[in-house]
């Protein structure tokens, strides 16, 4: 009965890992993580995209056990690198009985068990990972009545070159540095020639627009500061700083672009002066909601899958990002129904509602931008060989860049407004297009 349960919590536990090896990680760099009085028999670290050339230092200190006792067999714990095919083979020994430990298996990697320990309470040890691969440094502990307190220091990167520098990014993202400067170069074009259109059209430009190249600007900032922090990490394993910048500016740009999605939506400068009451509130919902959203995701990143709340702080991200995609879409909904229910009862706004057909236009598009990052970027990571991890990145950053570019074109200021200039010709056409749809809907 002992060994059914033992059994049981080895494949709960297992499964749990499986779970974790199915989310991104963030990049690899030098990690220092704390563990106090952990029971858990598989604590994942760090995920690495190993080269022929792939190395792992491992620096663990201050190594506890609770209950120790001179027949223990610390063999049963230890460190081991294992990819997710691999894992999902150790799932099926366990299950078939096979073996009763991780360490056991013959399909994963060992880098180092506690029975060389020889009453020490620390370690180093260097790895080389001749096969390339995507790697999970995991720790097993396969005596459940034991639990684990330690420090661990792990760095894992490739060597390249003549000169054998270390690279610790992983090998599907050791370019993302160039790819994100690029992107930045994109942006600031952007930016200047939004800048140039304000100047050009001066009579025609809203406070919305002013808003837009706050936006532009923001996203151009956190684009440089992520090219810097992945360029410090892929040359000495830390970001120096520039992921505080990264943070920062992530935050900043995500809560503007949110609160410009709901200014558009509800036609705010354009249309009206003014925000109404339940417009505000999806404001007061979705700028905390970034807000909460943010630091969930700096604890993500920070802290790393080998801590006890990372998978309840990645839900609650997942979650939350979900709750504003969804909430950012009512304006636009309110603004189409209430166009559409004043063109019924006013001749003059049937124009409005013809060339305002592009707040229907803009919900599509917004709902694209939605799915494909939150869900199609999602599925590319996941069945994209680590090799090419970046398309998927480079992916959901040009899709990004389109939604901008959409946005930017459709309501630039111009001097002939669309919301604005309205002839006889064309408020008649307007009106005819009008009853033809509604006799179509009839």
């Amino acid at each position: 009965m002992a060994f059914s349960s033992s059994l049981l919590s080895h494949l709960f536990l297992s499964l749990f890992l499986s779970l974790l090896l199915s989310f991104p990680f963030s990049s690899a760099e030098i990690r220092f993580s704390e563990i106090r009085s952990d029971g858990r028999s598989i604590i994942p670290f760090d995920e690495f995209g190993f080269t022929p050339t792939g190395r792992l230092e491992l620096n663990v200190s201050h190594i506890s056990l609770s209950n120790p006792s001179p027949d223990l067999d610390l063999s049963q714990m230890g460190f081991f690198l294992s990819t997710r095919d691999s894992w999902i083979h150790v799932l099926n020994q366990i299950q078939d009985l096979d073996i009763t430990c991780v360490l056991q298996s013959d399909l994963i990697k060992v880098v180092y068990t506690f029975n060389n320990l020889a009453g020490n309470s620390s370690f180093n040890s260097l790895f080389k990972e001749p096969d390339a691969g995507q790697f999970t440094l995991v720790f097993a502990n396969c005596l459940p009545q034991i639990q684990v307190s330690m420090d661990v220091c792990s760095a894992m990167y490739n060597l390249e070159g003549k000169n054998t520098r270390r690279d610790y990014l992983s090998a599907g993202k050791t370019i993302l540095p160039r790819v994100y400067f690029l992107f930045f170069l994109i942006y600031s074009s952007l930016a200047g020639l939004w800048i140039y259109l304000l100047n050009k059209n001066r009579l025609t430009v809203f406070r919305i627009h002013f808003f837009m190249l706050a936006v532009l600007l923001l996203k151009a900032l956190n684009l440089i500061c992520e090219a810097e922090d992945k360029s410090y990490i892929k040359r000495t394993g830390s970001a120096h700083g520039w992921d505080v910048l990264f943070y920062i500016f992530s935050f900043l740009k995500g809560i503007s672009l949110f609160t410009l999605i709901v200014l558009i939506g509800t036609g705010w400068s354009f249309i009206k002066p003014f925000l109404q009451d339940k417009e505000k509130k999806v404001l007061m919902i979705v700028i905390p909601l970034q807000v909460v959203a943010n630091i969930a995701q700096v604890v993500i990143d920070e802290s790393g899958p080998y801590a006890q709340d990372w998978l309840t702080w990645k839900q609650v991200f997942l979650l939350v990002d979900v709750i504003c995609c969804c909430a950012v879409l009512f304006p636009i909904v309110w603004s189409i129904k209430n166009l559409r229910e004043a063109a019924r009862t006013d001749g003059k706004a049937a124009v409005n509602l013809m060339k305002l057909t592009l707040f229907r236009q803009y919900y599509i598009v917004v709902i694209c931008y939605i799915y494909f990052t939150r869900v199609i970027v999602y599925a590319l990571v996941t069945i994209t060989s680590y090799r090419y991890l970046w398309t998927s990145l480079v992916a959901g950053e040009l899709a990004t860049l389109a939604f901008y570019v959409f946005t930017g074109y459709k309501f630039r200021p111009e001097v002939h407004n669309p919301y604005l200039v309205i002839d006889d010709e064309e408020e008649e056409a307007a009106a005819e297009a009008l009853k033809l749809e509604d006799e179509f809907e009839l």
